[in-house]
Parts: structure tokens; C-alpha cells; sequence
């Protein structure tokens, strides 16, 4: 991809806008990354230390597919989960603070938020991955909505900061307090008697057997609300009680961020309705996936109750990484907005290949066998992943080039074009 001189001439005009609400970064976190950031020495690069935090997400990911390569959900030791979390916790630590990193080394520039976000993304699927094998789920429609659900929330984020100008932290935040609530599910289950069994247990357990009685006025609050079987009050689980809530976080951070969106635009004068479109490229994919996956209840291709999952979700996740990227450097470059990218066209081929049975009865030209699925699943992943790996390193090249500023050293490019070592005299911390 070749960024064009006017997308350059945007980015020389980027400045990085954000506002924390959030209580916890700011009185809780916020002296301890403060603190941390004093620990790296002012040789390393604030990208080499996002990387290394996500280095950490990365080996917890290897320690499931080494128990549970398969996805089937097989129970692990509890260090794994313990591990889990304190990887997770070291990722979001290092996230927090190559910010302070560049501003240390003066490495600050719009590359560090595009760096930045792009892990942000990779971790966003890595975590929906992690999570919902601790919460029990595995092989099942519920993680393959928890994908869906929290894409949705990355993308309604950069989809704000896109309008805005601003990126948002509300009171409640998916990289302070929702990754901290993933940490304390990892803990949890860690350290259970039950493990990951725990989550499947009815959420109202512990009230019936505090009080008996109110068992009674659950049932009848049943036949008052409809409520049969699975969604009985009384059954619901504690895990899909759990996806219940992040359905209404989605729901909420979308009209938070569309009313930051209003206000942005009003102030600036221009429409508040066309910005919506900046929609239909998220759930378009997201549409094409889900009908891929629909396939198995027609006859066709089996994905969500088989170990292809696993490899699909990595697949969803790598393409979404490449689409919010284009978003970002939309955003950084001040370009027009990305409505489309290629890997929206490759997933409409797989699903359309999947359902073909069921929408031309013929059989798949692709995924016409259970070791072709696999092959072509597997396949699919890796053309994500290189996709978006030459995505990363041509932007990366090219913005280093026209900036000046490196990547992953402590260099910049002096008056004559070459690339020296920045002068790492005393700093403020910040």
C-alpha cells in the first residue's frame, strides 16, 4: 500500500487528542505506570515496549494451544489461568505507558498511536479467545457473539476517534477496567475449586440458597416474563449472564461514542447522520462471517462446534485488525473513510463457498470435505495474518521515512537524511 502525499501532508498536520474519565487509571493506575515507566531505560523504543507487552499475550495464547490445541475445552492447571492474568496485566501496563515512553525519548508521533492501536486489535481477539475458554465457552455461538461483541466495541472507539478528532476514555473502559475485569476472571478461575465449571453454574444459586423462599417468586417472575427453559431465570448462567452484560456495554459505548460524534459535528457544522455509514463496513463483515458460519446449520462446512473455530476466530481477527488499521491511518493521514477492504472479499467468498449446498444445491468448490475445510480454514488464517503483516510493514516504512522517526530504536534522521541516535540527556518523566 502506498500512502499518497496528500495522506503525508495530513499526517505532518496529526496531534494526538485524548480525555481519561476513569477513576481507576487516574488514581489507581496512573502513579504506578508513572512509577514503571521510570524502569525502562531511555534506550528502548515506546513501540518495542507495546510489542513486548503483547509478547506476553502471545505466550499465554501458546500455553492453551499447547493444553488445548483443539479449543474443546479441556480444564486447565490453574497457573495457566493464573498466568493468564498476570500476562494480561503486564500487556495492559506496557500499553499504558509507551506514551510516557515517547514523550521520554521524544519518539512521539502518530506511528506510535497507529503501532499502538494495531495491538490493541490483535490482543482484542486474542483475549475474546482466552476469556472464553476460561468462562467455559469454547466451541460455542456464545464466543463466536463475544467476537463479534467486542470488535464492535474496538471499532466503535476508533469509528469516534475517527469524527472526533478525540479519543475517549469513559468512567468504565475497555482498556482500564474491562481488561481488568478479564484479569479478575482469569483469577477466579485460577483459583476456584470448580475452575473454569464455575462459570456455568446459575448466577442465582447463591440467593436461593440464602433464601429458599425467593426460588418461588423467580419461578412465577417466569410465567409473568414467557421464559422457558434455557432462559429461565433460574438456569441462566453465570458465563452467559456475564455475555448478557457485555451486550449492553456494546450497546452503551455505541451511543456514547455517536453522541461524542454529535457534538464534535455540531460544533464543526457539518451533518450528524452521515457519519452512521462508518458503520456498515463493521457489520457488513461481521454479516458475511456470521452466514459463513450459519453454513453448518444447513448441511454445510461445520466451523462453530468443531476445532475450525479456533483457526476462523484467528482468521476474524486478523482481518479485523487490518480493517480498523485502515481506519486509524484514515484518521492519522486525515484521509476519507475506508468503506471497503479486500479481505471483505475473501470472506464473502468462503461464505458463499460454505452455503453453496444449501443456496445452489451443489457442493462446496472449496470446503467440500472435512480435511478441505480444514486446509482452506487454516489457509485462510495465515492470509489474514500475512495480509496484514505487509499492511503494517509498508506503513511502518513509509511513515518512518517521511518522519523521521524510528520505529523500533531510539533514532531519527538528522538535517542530511541519516539516521542517528537521539540525544538521551536528562528527561522529565511524565
Amino acid at each position: 500500500m502506498r500512502i499518497t502525499k496528500k495522506q503525508l501532508a495530513g499526517l505532518d498536520q496529526y496531534k494526538y487528542s485524548g480525555i481519561d474519565k476513569s477513576v481507576v487509571s487516574k488514581h489507581v493506575l496512573g502513579p504506578f505506570w508513572t512509577w514503571l515507566v521510570t524502569l525502562f531505560p531511555l534506550s528502548l523504543a515506546p513501540n518495542t515496549i507495546t510489542f513486548l507487552g503483547l509478547c506476553f499475550v502471545f505466550a499465554n495464547v501458546f500455553t492453551l494451544l499447547w493444553f488445548d490445541p483443539t479449543y474443546e475445552g479441556k480444564v486447565l492447571p490453574s497457573w495457566v489461568y493464573l498466568s493468564w492474568a498476570i500476562g494480561l496485566f503486564a500487556y495492559q501496563s506496557m500499553d499504558a505507558i509507551d506514551g510516557k515512553q515517547a514523550r521520554r525519548t521524544g519518539m512521539a508521533s502518530a506511528l506510535g498511536e497507529m503501532f499502538d492501536h494495531g495491538c490493541d486489535a490483535i490482543n482484542t481477539t486474542l483475549e475474546v479467545v482466552l476469556c472464553a475458554h476460561a468462562l467455559g465457552l469454547n466451541r460455542s455461538w456464545w464466543t463466536v457473539a463475544s467476537q463479534a461483541a467486542t470488535l464492535c466495541n474496538f471499532y466503535a472507539s476508533t469509528w469516534e476517534e475517527y469524527h472526533t478528532g478525540t479519543l475517549f476514555l469513559s468512567a468504565f473502559s475497555g482498556p482500564v477496567e474491562g481488561i481488568l475485569l478479564i484479569c479478575v476472571i482469569y483469577l477466579i478461575t485460577a483459583f476456584h475449586p470448580s475452575g473454569p465449571g464455575f462459570w456455568s453454574t446459575p448466577i442465582l444459586t447463591p440467593l436461593f440458597k440464602a433464601f429458599p423462599s425467593s426460588l418461588d417468586l423467580i419461578v412465577r417472575l417466569d410465567k409473568v416474563l414467557g421464559l422457558t427453559d434455557y432462559w429461565r431465570l433460574e438456569r441462566i448462567p453465570v458465563n452467559v449472564a456475564f455475555m448478557m452484560f457485555g451486550a449492553l456495554g456494546t450497546v452503551g459505548n455505541i451511543v456514547t461514542s455517536y453522541s461524542n460524534v454529535i457534538v464534535a459535528r455540531r460544533k464543526a457544522g457539518k451533518p450528524i447522520l452521515s457519519p452512521l455509514l462508518g458503520y456498515l463496513p463493521f457489520f457488513t463483515h461481521v454479516l458475511i462471517l456470521v452466514v459463513w458460519l450459519h453454513a453448518e446449520l444447513r448441511g454445510g462446512v461445520s466451523l462453530v462446534h468443531d476445532g475450525r473455530l479456533l483457526p476462523f476466530i484467528g482468521y476474524w481477527g486478523m482481518a479485523f485488525s487490518y480493517q480498523v488499521s485502515q481506519l486509524i491511518l484514515a484518521h492519522v493521514t486525515k484521509s476519507p473513510f475506508p468503506f471497503w477492504n479486500g479481505m471483505m472479499v475473501y470472506s464473502l467468498f468462503g461464505a458463499v463457498d460454505a452455503n453453496t449446498l444449501w443456496w445452489f444445491g451443489r457442493e462446496p468448490l472449496v470446503q467440500n470435505s472435512p480435511v478441505a475445510a480444514n486446509v482452506f480454514i487454516g489457509m485462510s488464517f495465515f492470509v489474514a495474518l500475512f495480509n496484514y503483516i505487509r499492511f503494517a510493514r509498508e506503513v511502518i516504512w513509509q511513515i518512518t521515512e517521511h518522519t523521521g522517526i524510528a520505529c523500533f530504536t531510539v533514532r531519527h534522521k538528522d538535517s542530511t537524511g541519516k539516521w542517528v541516535e537521539n540525544d538521551l540527556g536528562p528527561k522529565k518523566d511524565q
